[in-house]
Formats: C-alpha cells, structure tokens, sequence
C-alpha cells in the first residue's frame, strides 16, 4: 500500500466513525463523501464532509468548520498548519497524532451538525 492509500483508508476511518445518521454518497477509492440528511422532508442532503486523494496529498473536507469556526476552538497549531481554505486539512505524510486530534474535531462537528 503506498503512503497516499495509507492516509487515505486512515482518514476514511475517521470519517466513517462519526457518520452515523448521516449516508455515504461517493464510496471508492480515493473518494469519500458523506452528507447529512435533509433538514426538512423536501430539501437537499447537505455536505458533511469528505476524503480525497489528490495528485500530491490526501484532502479531508470538514463542512461544519466552514459553516461554525467556533468548532476550531482548541486545535493545535500542527492541525491548522494542515488547513487549506475554511474547511479542508491536507495531508502528504501520515501523522497518527493529528489523525487523533481530527477525529475529535470531526466529532464536534457531527454532533453540532445533528
């Protein structure tokens, strides 16, 4: 398995962990794309969030920091140094410690979006 397919699978692992409730738009390699689910019987599904590979890193897209930055409270300087835009940390390296501390962003974020 090469680094990106690694960080891929580790990052998808995240995102899967916290999508209870919510349902899985795009699943195969190198693409995962969750949505929430409607906020009133007639609407559209809303992003939650996604992985990505990319030519030259791996992309998780975090939707809810997008819409709340409040949610980015307490995360490290290491993490941001990762943020691309609002919503999205880049990856071209594994870092199980910052996998950690984006698996709890993701979960602030999953339940601020229920």
């Amino acid at each position: 398995m090469n680094e990106f397919a690694s960080i891929f699978a580790a990052l998808s692992k995240v995102l899967r962990k916290h999508a209870a409730g919510m349902s899985i738009r795009t699943d195969e390699p190198g693409h995962l794309y969750v949505e929430l689910p409607p906020a009133s019987p007639k609407g559209k599904p809303r992003f939650f969030g996604a992985v990505q590979t990319k030519k030259s890193y791996v992309s998780y897209h975090l939707m809810p920091v997008y819409e709340d930055p409040g949610l980015l409270a307490g995360t490290s300087d290491a993490l941001r140094k990762r943020m691309q835009g609002k919503s999205c940390f880049n990856f071209s390296t594994g870092d199980p410690q910052l996998f950690k501390e984006l698996d709890a962003l993701t979960g602030r974020c999953a339940a601020a979006a229920r």
